[in-house]
């Protein structure tokens, strides 16, 4: 549940709703949550990452179920952000993340998915997609690198792959990260003139920039055709990184709690569990 102030009704507003038709132009990615301060939103933010500690921990603990993160957005949109102050928390024993780059020639040898499949999270596991198999029908779509017949049949193929994990116990939950194209050259500009972060700006950050409507043209249609009620997408506010780290954090946990997770029942005799540990603690002395 939301803590303090914040509103249930602002983190449901950035739901897509199964069918619902998706104009990213129309929503605002300054917002900020109603009512609250920057300093409360920042409170609320270290409330959720602690709660997502302890809940990663009874997923663990439980090994029923698993959950699915996928984070996807414009260049500079804060998927490693989002991953450094929202997701670090967790227990890495538990948790991994999986970074979808330019597919290597034995992952063009499968199918689209393959890569994908063999990275979703076990029982008891978090996997953290940065970016991910949506890649396969965004920037194949923009750059015209496989037929448009084929990229149209990944999104039923796409909703076959994550209703499977779903009916397997993996809970899935799709970020888009929404910038502004004033806010994206911001940050460009910040990793110039910043020598620590200057590797990670290139020539293709600007090349890309030029396909701005053709990528979002594909993350509208590719949002509004594959979130379900299984697998849902958002649209987080990312413009302020403090806004889109609250929202973030706490649609994750609010899913978790929701998960009813517990630890396993006890399976020894306690009793003489501690009969034995007295008896070390006596013949150590």
């Amino acid at each position: 549940m939301p803590k303090g102030k914040l509103r249930r009704d602002w983190l449901e507003g950035m739901r897509i709703s199964p069918g619902e038709n998706v104009r990213l132009s129309k929503r605002d990615t300054k917002v900020k949550p109603p009512g609250l301060t920057r300093e409360e939103a920042a409170a609320e933010t270290a409330a959720s990452v602690a709660d997502l500690e302890r809940l990663q921990y009874l997923l663990y603990a439980d090994a029923s179920a698993s959950l699915l993160v996928v984070l996807q957005g414009l260049d500079a949109g804060g998927k490693d952000g989002t991953i450094r102050h929202v997701l670090t928390g967790m227990n890495v024993q538990g948790v991994h993340v999986a970074a979808f780059k330019q597919p290597t020639p034995r992952e063009l040898a499968h199918d689209f998915l393959w890569r994908a499949h063999k990275v979703a999270p076990g029982k008891g596991e978090v996997a953290i997609f940065n970016r991910s198999h949506y890649e396969d029908v965004l920037v194949v779509r923009v750059h015209d690198l496989v037929p448009e017949k084929a990229w149209r049949a990944r999104y039923d193929q796409i909703n076959q792959f994550e209703a499977l994990l779903a009916a397997n116990g993996t809970r899935i939950l799709k970020f888009y990260l929404h910038i502004s194209p004033e806010e994206q050259l911001e940050r460009f500009a910040e990793r110039l003139d910043n020598p620590a972060k200057q590797w990670k700006i290139s020539e293709s950050d600007y090349t890309e920039r030029k396909l701005w409507d053709q990528y979002i043209a594909a993350y509208e249609e590719a949002i509004e055709r594959t979130s379900t009620d299984h697998a849902p997408w958002y649209a987080i506010p990312a413009d302020r990184k403090w806004v889109r780290n609250l929202a973030v954090a706490r649609i994750i946990a609010d899913t978790l709690e929701g998960m009813k997770l517990k630890t396993p029942a006890v399976r020894v005799d306690l009793d003489d569990i501690r009969r034995h540990y007295h008896a070390a603690v006596k013949a150590a002395k």
